[in-house]
């Protein structure tokens, strides 16, 4: 690898090691065995070498639950293939805790740091409509409004389900607690007077 990957490894290993705001150039560089100059000459600053880091770790979290959700995808039953997707979803926050403590942690200091926030929000809606491919087994995105609102609520189910398994793994959601919420909300939104 040369200095830049160098760095971007470095930086991954950093953040999940001692978190965003915790993490220093010095550490950064220290680890990938390079000057600090190097952060600037290959990222422009620490803060944005640190979004690549985050941008890098969702895709790789990506690839492994694209590989999870493919395994459900084999289950005939609808309701069924929900409840596996998402427990493949909670199995992954293990293998990942560092990434989502580190997501976490980003949004906490979003008003600190409006760059940041802005190349999320940059990203956020290409994110949505990737978890509704994710989700729905596709290989493709379709830009559409439809994808657009499985995505958003995706997205609102996996970042709680995240930020409940990062408090207490034993007491986050399966995805059969998410199937009955689901059925019991459907339901009461159907009712008829």
């Amino acid at each position: 690898m040369g200095n830049r990957e160098d760095l971007l490894a470095s930086a991954k290993r950093c953040v999940y090691e001692k978190g965003y705001g915790r993490t220093t150039a010095r550490d950064i560089a220290s680890g990938a065995g390079v000057s600090l100059a190097a952060i600037g000459y290959h990222y422009g600053s620490k803060d944005a070498l640190l979004m690549q880091a985050l941008i890098e770790a969702v895709g790789e979290w990506g690839d492994s639950i694209r590989r999870a959700l493919a395994e459900a995808a084999g289950v005939a039953d609808p309701q069924q293939r929900f409840v596996r997707a998402w427990d493949a979803v909670a199995a992954s926050f293990a293998e990942h805790r560092g990434l989502w403590a580190m997501q976490f942690e980003v949004v906490s200091q979003i008003e600190h740091l409006p760059e940041l926030g802005q190349r999320l929000a940059e990203v956020q809606k290409m994110g949505r409509l990737g978890l509704a491919m994710l989700f729905q087994g596709r290989t493709e995105l379709e830009d559409t409004p439809e994808e657009l609102a499985k995505g958003t609520f995706y997205q609102s189910l996996l970042l709680g389900l995240a930020g409940q398994w990062l408090i207490d793994p034993a007491q986050a959601p399966t995805g059969a607690d998410y199937l009955a919420g689901l059925t019991r909300i459907a339901a009461a939104l159907n009712e008829r007077d």
